[in-house]
């Protein structure tokens, strides 16, 4: 899969589906939800920008220019994030849930690494 623009693909986590005692929540109640949460697996390349080098390139140049540069995300893979559900737009791909969100439907992320120096 390849993910485009600012757009990232997340797995929804599942532990949210059920209560603390384990039951198993109605697809209704998660509707109502405003926020949700899920681990990043994608990310797209980024915000794209016009390349200034490009239009001043010359036309024998044996190394042509993209035309396109990307501003690169906040997000990596492997944080966890939490987001605005009403913004995810739910897909399924070899019968595996999955959400394509914009970064900037991301409220917070929460990155391993980040959480262990917190700890120390």
């Amino acid at each position: 899969m390849i993910v485009v623009g600012d757009k990232v693909l997340l797995v929804p986590d599942t532990e949210k589906e059920r209560t603390e005692h384990g039951l198993y929540l109605p697809p209704t109640v998660k509707e109502k939800e405003k926020v949700q949460s899920g681990y990043i697996i994608k990310v797209g390349p980024g915000y794209p920008i016009p390349n200034p080098g490009y239009l001043d390139q010359e036309s024998w140049s044996p190394t042509p220019k993209d035309p396109v540069k990307y501003i690169p995300l906040q997000a990596e893979e492997g944080d966890y994030a939490i987001f605005l559900r009403d913004q995810a737009i739910e897909i399924e791909y070899e019968s595996k849930k999955y959400l394509i969100v914009a970064q900037s439907a991301i409220l917070m992320l929460i990155r391993r690494n980040m959480m262990e120096g917190l700890e120390k």
